[in-house]
């Protein structure tokens, strides 16, 4: 099969961990060349220390997602370092689940949300916006949740900020259609990605499980406590409740593994037995 990742320029935010991480793994792995962008400048130098140890072409540049400058000078030194952007990954993101009620706890996190989850993507967006323009191609993928799908409670700011990547991805397509292909990418739960650490309320979670409050989080504790039962993270029961994070960095890939002329506009990836009701 032809290899369409290969030769490609990817920027990817929030590349030190999670999906970040393992999509530029992945996108190295298929001859891919990396601009990767974290905060941590530690996890990110070790990253693209490990890439280029790999026989990878990896570059690391410590970038704030909320400050636009920062993003221009990230996507200047990917067309200063590889000559082009052919994708930008806007990974980047912070999920502080809480109740209204929380707003003492919880008011510093969601202005952070806010400036990461929706400012990011566009600032994302902005910076290689004119770059891909004058190529005339490349290719947007937003990183959103399925908690953008409906308005629940405990997510009143992260179901609004993944909504927001919503419109902004749909928006980017329509404006500039036939030059900038746009991908939305909705994962599930996927705990071993750490994302849950930005949790300010762990009732929380009950507007995304519903009903499956009491099973999700006996199941969840039953994993912390490390007496896992294998139909509930096993990806050949029907049953498989927990993704392994390499499920949707492995979908990101396929989605830039296209044609030129095809584009992947959405992509959910469920474990077959998950308790969300979104």
């Amino acid at each position: 099969m032809e290899n369409y990742v290969k030769d490609k320029v990817l920027i990817v935010t929030g590349a030190a961990s999670g999906f970040g991480r393992l999509v530029s793994q992945k996108a190295i792995a298929a001859g891919a060349k990396v601009v990767c962008a974290d905060i941590n400048e530690a996890q990110l130098t070790a990253l693209a220390q490990e890439l280029t140890d790999a026989g990878g072409a990896a570059i690391g540049l410590q970038t704030d997602v909320a400050n636009l400058s920062e993003m221009q000078a990230l996507a200047a030194k990917a067309v200063d370092q590889f000559g082009r952007i052919d994708v930008m990954v806007n990974n980047a993101g912070v999920m502080p689940l809480a109740f209204y009620a929380d707003h003492q706890d919880a008011a510093e996190k969601w202005n952070r949300c806010i400036d990461i989850n929706i400012k990011g993507v566009l600032n994302g967006i902005i910076s290689v916006y004119d770059q891909m323009m004058a190529q005339e191609e490349g290719h947007v993928i937003n990183i959103s949740s399925i908690y953008g799908n409906f308005p629940v409670a405990g997510a009143g700011v992260y179901g609004a900020s993944k909504s927001a990547v919503n419109f902004l991805s749909e928006s980017l397509r329509v404006e500039a259609r036939g030059k900038i292909k746009v991908t939305t990418v909705k994962p599930t739960g996927v705990p071993a990605t750490g994302l849950a650490a930005g949790i300010v309320n762990a009732e929380a979670v009950v507007g995304i499980v519903g009903q499956n409050q009491e099973a999700f989080q006996s199941a969840m504790q039953s994993i912390a406590d490390g007496q896992v039962d294998p139909n509930v993270v096993s990806q050949d029961s029907i049953g498989c409740a927990v993704l392994e994070p390499d499920y949707i960095a492995d979908q990101v890939i396929y989605a830039i593994n296209q044609p030129k002329g095809v584009t992947v506009g959405e992509i959910t990836m469920r474990g077959a037995g998950d308790f969300f009701v979104l």
